[in-house]
């Protein structure tokens, strides 16, 4: 079936309606995000989503995954609302970034609440969602009921940005000769010692400027 294009079911190759196949990936795609929501913490991306979604239903489609699988979500957002369920779709994240991605936009403006024009706020936001959905269905929740927490890929990027944006410690300066101190943090040219940094406190170095 390689060479086939739109949608169609397997095995025998029958084509299938663009609007009966996102009806019925939008379904299946309720049972999946629900077992998504039973591990705590849980997420999936979108890529491993619509495998899911594919081979359980047994309809396939040769169309790119952005141009059906926002469509396909928009479905799952407005089934949940008009279930009283929380926003199953906040588990659903890129594989590169971890992030919810823009069209999370639709689960706020299902729900009435403003827009989030700020990347972080939506993440946080989808945090939250998150944890909406492991208190509901989660069987692993912890005794505290949990917290909010970024999409662990996301943590770790974010992670993996601060330590590159890090200050260095400025280089230790004598402040009699005004050079830059070496490894030892003594002045070679008089005999300053930089102040020993210890836990509790600073101990002074030893200061041998001669007279």
């Amino acid at each position: 079936m390689a060479d086939r294009r739109g949608y169609w079911r397997e095995p025998d190759g029958s084509p299938v309606a663009y609007a009966d196949a996102l009806r019925a990936w939008a379904d299946e795609s309720h049972h999946v995000l629900h077992g998504v929501a039973q591990r705590y913490h849980g997420v999936i991306t979108y890529k491993e989503l619509a495998e899911q979604v594919q081979t359980r239903t047994g309809i396939r489609t040769s169309a790119l995954l952005h141009n059906w699988v926002g469509p396909m979500l928009s479905r799952v957002v407005h089934d949940n609302h008009r279930r009283g369920e929380p926003p199953l779709t906040a588990l659903v994240v890129h594989v590169d970034d971890g992030m919810v991605g823009t069209g999370y936009a639709e689960v706020l403006e299902v729900a009435g609440e403003p827009a989030l024009r700020d990347e972080l706020e939506r993440e946080r936001h989808a945090a939250g969602a998150r944890l909406e959905c492991y208190r509901r269905y989660a069987v692993d929740l912890p005794a505290d009921g949990g917290s909010p927490a970024l999409a662990p890929r996301h943590q770790a990027a974010i992670n993996r940005r601060l330590t590159r944006t890090e200050v260095a410690e400025p280089p230790k300066v004598c402040p009699r000769c005004f050079i830059q101190l070496p490894s030892t943090g003594e002045c070679d040219s008089c005999g300053y010692s930089a102040p020993i940094h210890r836990r509790g406190g600073v101990v002074a170095g030893r200061v041998a400027c001669p007279g």
